[in-house]
């Protein structure tokens, strides 16, 4: 036996399993309900998959989905220390209370951290929340004395930015949250593979708009090519709800007909097996148990449907 030959096709397999493990992004969620469950409100640490600098995709559960984590043994560390150094920063759709109260409630344990959002919900966040009124100005700007604890970023529509302390760069989207109202769509990047997050939306049908069309046009030649390696889409009403009562949300009628829009796009056959992360269902009543029902049932695509539980973490590759 040449050990010679051998050893070198040996470790190369192991690199290439090991580069292959990291192609992709590991999550941890901290909150995945979409209302009245105020100890478990949509909030998804996100990072690359061999990195534990995180970046959190709305902020509606902080320190209570932190616990839970780490009493899953999803980190190797205290709960101090996964909001102190692991976090890098919070990236906020829109400024509801339900995306963001973890956040503002955990702001003053917090360390120095950047606050990533689009135009309008970072002057809500001035106005509204860091004020000294509704509570002390941690932030960059706004009422005076602005302490400076997070560093606001403004993101353009469109324009990638470097996440900091992190490997990751991000570009918003707008999307339509029940006209006028707006939130944001998240597509970061981490070398060359993606993964996209959509705050509350409603589908372009019932808005009126093209904010859903415009980001499937962007992602769909990731889809194509295999970088996607996954999409945050919430559902949360069953298909009972009258679109006039919509709010904004999407039904699992409306979730498949966007992810058929992005199929179109693509090619269907690209999004068999694409990882689809169903957030935001509203938890009253039996909601839960007939919208998995209504999205088996229209999955006619194949997608990789992936209900979230708070604290438990998986893998998008």
């Amino acid at each position: 036996m040449n050990l010679r030959l051998i050893l070198p096709a040996i470790l190369l397999h192991f690199l290439t399993v090991a580069a292959f493990a990291q192609n992709g992004f590991k999550v941890v969620p901290l909150g995945v309900k979409g209302g009245t469950a105020d100890g478990n409100l949509s909030a998804y640490m996100l990072a690359p998959a061999g990195s534990d600098a995180y970046v959190c995709l709305d902020a509606g559960t902080v320190s209570n989905g932190i616990a839970q984590a780490v009493a899953r043994k999803a980190f190797d560390a205290n709960a101090e220390t996964v909001l102190k150094k692991y976090i890098k920063g919070y990236l906020i759709s829109h400024p509801h209370l339900d995306h963001i109260s973890g956040m503002i409630i955990n702001s003053v344990d917090d360390t120095v951290k950047q606050v990533y959002a689009m135009e309008h919900c970072m002057n809500v966040m001035k106005m509204h929340y860091f004020n000294w009124q509704t509570w002390p100005n941690l932030a960059s700007e706004g009422n005076a004395p602005a302490l400076k604890k997070y560093q606001y970023q403004l993101l353009t529509a469109g324009t990638e930015t470097p996440l900091a302390g992190t490997e990751m760069t991000v570009r918003a989207f707008p999307l339509s949250h029940s006209k006028p109202y707006s939130s944001t769509a998240f597509l970061l990047r981490s070398g060359d593979v993606y993964a996209l997050y959509f705050g509350d939306t409603g589908p372009d049908e019932v808005e009126q708009t093209t904010h859903m069309q415009q980001v499937w046009e962007a992602v769909a030649p990731m889809v194509k090519s295999g970088k996607l390696k996954g999409i945050f889409l919430e559902v949360s009403y069953p298909n009972a709800q009258p679109d006039r009562h919509l709010y904004g949300h999407l039904t699992p009628k409306w979730f498949t007909k966007e992810l058929q829009t992005l199929g179109n796009l693509a090619g269907k056959d690209y999004l068999r097996n694409l990882n689809v992360v169903v957030t935001h269902i509203k938890p009253t009543g039996n909601n839960e148990a007939v919208i998995r029902k209504e999205l088996a049932d229209a999955n006619t695509l194949g997608l990789s449907l992936i209900f979230p539980e708070q604290g438990v973490p998986f893998i998008l590759k």
